[in-house]
């Protein structure tokens, strides 16, 4: 969940690592640091900084110079956010310096051994174990000193090495955390994420887990842990620098908030086939046959991506007809599960690196599943790691907390159950209708957006209760449950999300007019039915914020949004309540795209 950036070429290297660390902060911010290989010196120059990359900056000296260098931004686990606490962690002298992503599990076992061989450890970070096993290394090459010490390391990695002894490379290695190389013009990059990367080279290598580089200025090559050279061919990036600038807006959230029609149309472009009244998704990997012979689907996310999934899921059993679920990733990776032959598996994950979805993927692998991925990034380890998949094609999204990337992943959603269910028993009409709503998509998303005034007065009204709840019936739930999510993400209001058949089950003791409520309110076949959880909130003086397709007569307030088919519309009801969350989130004055305690790719458990 943190940032690593690297590079070894001809330029000055200090600006360049702190511009990429800018465009990293969304997946670690509480502290960094970076560290240059000096040529006249033939030293490591280190500078570090608890909180943001703006700190270190400015702590950062004008002779701070070098051609070579490797910088972090941090999400803290092993120790708290601090100035020694952060990344580079240096040797005492000072001539191995590692940057680290990823948790050492058996951190605490290495760290007693090599007290008790005399070493003294400045920090509480588990990386720094990583640093005095290479330090110690007898081997003739930093290439051997770094395998030696990965030997013995237990856990996840994404480690980039420089050695003041061997300062003509900088040596990395993967295990379960992303390494990203950027190919330049006598010049070479690393970093955890290609948005360090594009606005200096469009062209990257992604290690894969086991697989190690060495970067020089002129040149790379990848091999295995074990020593074996591996043929690691440059892919082209699609997205461009722009993507990763703001355009104008203040937020990087509002950015991508207002992105969403376009985003969805991107989905949909190239993929609907009129005269079949169906969709192609040719990534699936599976054919017709394959597709009859699922008996169930179980759908695999965590967080945003889980509500996705849980929508998804929804879609999937009523327009393909397929028994469908959806489980947090890091639960069912737990719980032994029995791995049926005939489930079709989907891993869902935005950067598709998300480390509970990935070790699910692994484990099924392992077991002869089939797994589908949806990811947005491609070529991550999730999109590498399954059968075959479908990109949402949201673009890079910055802001930590989730908004159009969860808009296109349910979109996909729509078109995989339309794939799924023309081939088994959805009419023609029926596909005709769904293709019919999915084409509306783009533009009853811009009349939404259009709605923000309106929504940022209502969420002044609302910003200043401790606590809300959030209401939805079958379709209307997985929409309460984001909605709670991104309250809680970026406001730091404690949010609940239930169904609304289950007031009368416990939830409905919480309700005083202290306590708002928002309802989704589908104008659907259970209207009647979230009528009805209306009325019993405002028999108790309830506070209530309806999201329909008409006014609600017992809420305070309702947001109106335009009808699609009752199966599309949780994809339109849910953007109201993002513009929600983050007008209330700016009328509370947080820290919008950068959330506290939270980074934006979870690559650790």
């Amino acid at each position: 969940m943190c940032g690593i950036v690297g590079y070894i070429g001809k330029r000055d290297v200090a600006p360049l690592l702190l511009e990429g660390l800018q465009r990293l902060e969304y997946r670690g911010y509480d502290s960094a640091g970076v560290v240059i290989n000096s040529p006249k010196s033939g030293a490591l120059k280190m500078v570090k900084a608890k909180g943001r990359v703006r700190d270190l900056e400015a702590r950062v000296p004008k002779r701070f110079t070098g051609t070579t260098g490797i910088a972090h931004t941090r999400w803290a686990t092993h120790g708290a956010p601090s100035d020694v606490n952060s990344h580079p962690h240096l040797d005492p002298e000072n001539k191995v310096a590692v940057v680290h992503n990823g948790i050492v599990d058996n951190a605490a076992e290495l760290r007693a051994k090599l007290e008790a061989e005399g070493v003294v450890f400045a920090s509480e970070t588990d990386t720094e174990v990583i640093t005095h096993l290479v330090a110690r290394s007898q081997a003739d090459s930093l290439e051997e000193k770094v395998r030696e010490a990965l030997k013995v390391i237990e856990g996840t990695y994404g480690i980039a090495v420089m050695h003041a002894d061997f300062a003509d490379r900088i040596v990395v290695a993967r295990n379960g955390s992303p390494v990203i190389l950027g190919i330049g013009e006598k010049e070479m990059l690393v970093a955890s994420d290609v948005a360090a990367l594009i606005a200096h080279t469009r062209q990257v290598v992604t290690l894969n887990d086991g697989e190690m580089a060495t970067l020089k200025a002129d040149d790379f090559r990848t091999y295995t842990t074990s020593g074996t050279l591996t043929n690691a061919t440059p892919e082209t990036v699609e997205w461009e620098a722009a993507s990763y600038d703001m355009g104008g807006h203040d937020t990087y959230m509002h950015k991508e908030m207002s992105e969403q029609a376009d985003a969805v149309d991107r989905v949909l472009r190239g993929r609907i086939d009129d005269r079949f009244s169906t969709v192609h998704l040719g990534g699936l990997n599976l054919d017709a046959r394959e597709a009859r012979g699922v008996r169930r689907i179980k759908i695999l996310g965590c967080g945003t991506s889980y509500h996705a999934g849980l929508i998804g899921a929804g879609l999937i059993e009523e327009l393909a007809r397929i028994p469908a679920d959806a489980e947090p990733a890091s639960e069912f990776r737990y719980r032994n599960p029995v791995v049926d032959p005939d489930t079709l598996y989907i891993a869902v994950s935005q950067s598709g690196e998300t480390y509970d979805v990935l070790a699910a993927v692994q484990e099924l692998k392992r077991k002869g599943a089939r797994v589908l991925g949806v990811v947005n990034v491609v070529g991550s380890a999730i999109a590498r790691e399954a059968d075959g998949g479908t990109y949402v094609h949201a673009g890079p999204e910055v802001c930590v907390v989730s908004t159009k990337c969860f808009t296109n992943t349910v979109v996909a959603f729509a078109l995989l159950a339309l794939h799924l269910g023309r081939i088994r028993d959805l009419s023609v009409a029926d596909g005709k209708r769904i293709i019919e709503g999915l084409r509306k998509l783009p533009g009853q998303i811009s009349e939404i957006l259009a709605m923000e005034p309106e929504i940022e007065k209502l969420a002044k009204e609302y910003a200043g209760a401790q606590s809300m709840m959030f209401i939805g019936r079958v379709r209307g739930y997985p929409v309460a449950l984001e909605a709670s999510l991104k309250l809680k993400e970026i406001s730091y209001i404690h949010a609940e999300a239930y169904p609304a058949s289950e007031l009368k089950h416990g939830p409905l003791a919480l309700i005083e007019p202290a306590l708002p409520t928002v309802a989704i309110v589908p104008d659907d076949d259970l209207l009647e039915k979230n009528r009805a959880a209306l009325e019993e909130i405002k028999a108790r003086s309830g506070r209530i914020l309806a999201v329909a397709h008409r006014e609600q007569e017992k809420a305070d307030h309702t947001i109106v949004v335009p009808k699609n088919e009752n199966e599309l519309d949780p994809i339109l009801m849910g953007i109201p309540l993002q513009l929600f969350a983050y007008h209330t989130a700016l009328a509370m004055g947080r820290d919008i795209d950068k959330p506290r305690n939270l980074a934006k790719s979870v690559t650790v458990e």
